[in-house]
Formats: structure tokens, sequence, C-alpha cells
């Protein structure tokens, strides 16, 4: 496994990251031990980035993510979560308020059970909240101890352009990490996000790095989702990368892969990790298999030619 900086901060992330969305937890579809058995591989696989949210399973996956963590020393690894989804029915039970963050903090950290979380992220942007009071109980955090890095998720270039204007203008610890979903059939923050996010110091730490399975190969058909697969449990998500031009972009895909002898999980998590300005990709797993395989895009470095071949079929000449 290598380790990259998390944006300017001096923090080291794996390359490869594993996240906890729609799977571990009370309701999701991977039950507690196999979640263990998946952390567990992760860990001793040398990935010691792991990220979930308050929001998934309502706390639930916070609890299984921390437990399983719990054997390992506090400092071997860096633990993301966020704030900002909807925890309630009451009023203020969503949002980034500071009476929302600060609570949501606490009740993470008891979820957890631990001191302090490494990396704690603005879920997404609130636009009820003025963005210096959720910049301000954000550096409270670190101040306090309880966070030790802030980040923001599924933020626009725009709304990253001006956290780190308000940052810098009241002396505020910046973010130091963008998380939104990047792959290679879903490329839009190249355009904005990546060269604001470089100007700044902020390190990408990109989600759907298979575009929910489909930059694995095993959708061939749009009418037969392999059973157990991650269409069966979310298939909004999935339906949006799943379509004709896409099956046959992943079937040529797949065919560079096979003559680099990788798989195309691979072949897609090292497409990405060609960009420097992206720290860490996040994958998911229900089977400890899936780790072993995914990690290994670490040490692929692809060529120009690759590259190349890769773009055409990605983005074919027009007529």
């Amino acid at each position: 496994m290598k380790y990259r900086k998390l944006g300017r901060s001096g923090v080291k992330v794996s390359e490869i990251s594993l996240g906890s969305w729609l799977t571990y937890g009370e309701g999701g579809y991977v039950d507690k031990d196999k979640a263990f058995q998946i952390i567990d591989r992760a860990y001793e696989s040398g990935i010691n980035f792991f990220d979930t949210a308050n929001i998934y399973m309502r706390g639930e996956s916070e609890k299984a993510v921390g437990e399983a963590l719990s054997k390992y020393p506090r400092h071997s690894y860096v633990l993301a979560t966020k704030v900002w989804g909807k925890m309630g029915d009451k009023p203020n039970e969503s949002g980034l308020s500071r009476k929302h963050i600060m609570e949501q903090c606490d009740a993470s950290l008891k979820r957890l059970n631990m001191d302090y979380i490494d990396l704690y992220y603005c879920h997404h942007f609130d636009p009820d909240t003025p963005i210096d009071e959720t910049m301000r109980a954000m550096n409270d955090l670190i101040t306090q101890g309880k966070v030790l890095y802030i980040g923001v998720s599924n933020w626009t270039a725009a709304q990253i352009n001006e956290a780190v204007r308000v940052a810098d203008r009241y002396l505020l610890n910046r973010i130091v990490a963008s998380q939104p979903p990047y792959n290679m059939l879903r490329r839009q923050i190249e355009q904005e996000i990546m060269p604001v996010s470089a100007q700044h110091g902020i390190g990408q730490v990109v989600y759907s790095p298979l575009a929910q399975g489909v930059l694995t190969g095993k959708y061939t058909d749009l009418q037969n989702m392999p059973e157990g697969s991650r269409a069966q449990h979310a298939k909004g998500s999935v339906s949006s990368y799943l379509n004709e031009t896409t099956l046959a972009q992943t079937a040529q895909l797949k065919e560079i892969a096979n003559d680099l002898g990788c798989t195309l999980s691979q072949l897609a998590l090292a497409w990405i990790l060609r960009k420097e300005e992206v720290s860490s990709a996040i994958i998911g797993a229900s089977r400890p298999e899936q780790i072993d395989d995914n990690i290994k895009a670490s040490a692929i470095t692809l060529t120009e030619d690759t590259l190349d071949a890769i773009e055409t079929i990605l983005q074919p000449p027009t007529a």
C-alpha cells in the first residue's frame, strides 16, 4: 500500500480507503461479523483510512466501525465521519448550524467510543446557515481537541472558495479535504473542484470510484442484476450509471485490464490515482476478497499509451 498526504496537511493516508455506506451496522446488508472481517482485512492489508458518517444507518455504521477498530492502536489509523444529515424529526436535528454540529460531534464520538475524530466533514452544504457560523463551529472542535482536521463533502468549487476565504479572514483552520464522487464515468470535478482545491491545498478523497460497482464489470445486462449486488439495494444510485453506453464502455475497458493483467476494478482505481490531486479513493466492500483485489491498484502505474486508450473509450470522437 502506498500513502499520500491529506491535502496540504502533514497526515498521511492510504491511497485506498474503506467506506461504510449502505453496508455496515444494523440495517445494512453486511452482517456485523462480516463487517468486522472486512475491516480487519483492510487494516492488515495496509489501509489506514476509514470513512463513515453519522447518517449511515442513523448512527449504526459509526457504532460498527468504532467497535471493529477498537482492537487497534488509535494512532495507527485515520478515521473520518460526517455531519449534516437528518438525525431526527426536530428542526435542529440536521444542517450545519453550530448547535447541530456540536451536538452531533459529541454523539458521533459516543457511538464510535473514541476521544477524537481525525477528519470531520460537512457532508453537504447548508444554505440555511451562514458559512462563518459553520466554519467557526468546526474550528472550535479542533480547538477543543475533538477533531484534528476538517473537510467538506459534495461542495461546489464556489462554496469551497468561500470556506477558505472565511477561514483566512477570521484566522480559522482551513479545510484540508474534499469528498466528491469521482470515477471514469463521472468526471465533473476535473473542471473546477480539482483546480480550486489544489490551489488551496485541499486533497480529494473520492467516493464511488467504481461507479457503484458498474466499473467492476459485473453488470452486463440491464434486465438482470447480479444476485446480492448493490443494484438490488440501492437502485437509485446505480441507475445513474447503468445504460447501454456505459456497459459498452466497461466492456472495452475490461479488455484493456485483461491486456494489463489486472481486473477492471484495479484499472478504474489506478486511473483515479493517476491524479496527484487525489489523496485517497474510498472503496466499499461486502466481502474480504474485494479488499484483496482493490488494494492492488495502489501498485499499478498506467502508461501514457494506456491512459490515451482509456480516454478514447470514455470520450469517443464526435462525428
